[in-house]
């Protein structure tokens, strides 16, 4: 987190510990049989603002996350585990 305080013009989505979240999105989509149009219609965003969340140009904040994950019909704390155990493969 140190690195974060020392790099505060960088866009979170652009720090290394960002990075397997996006990998993580699309798996956890995935995982559930939707397509980018289906979960971008079910939390009433376009198919692009989920592109670019799974491609890593758009930021997804905890609000975003939680709604994500229950979309995918994983609860937030399940999804969170499965993050941290994705992140450490």
């Amino acid at each position: 987190m140190q690195s974060y305080l020392l790099e505060m013009g960088t866009k979170v989505q652009h720090l290394e510990e960002y990075k397997q979240l996006p990998k993580f999105l699309r798996k956890l989509r995935e995982d559930a049989g939707l397509t980018q149009r289906a979960l971008g219609e079910a939390i009433d965003k376009p198919q692009s603002w989920v592109q670019y969340c799974e491609t890593g140009s758009r930021r997804v904040d905890v609000a975003e996350f939680i709604q994500w994950s229950n979309v995918c019909k994983v609860s937030p704390e399940k999804a969170f585990k499965k993050f941290l155990d994705f992140k450490n493969v």
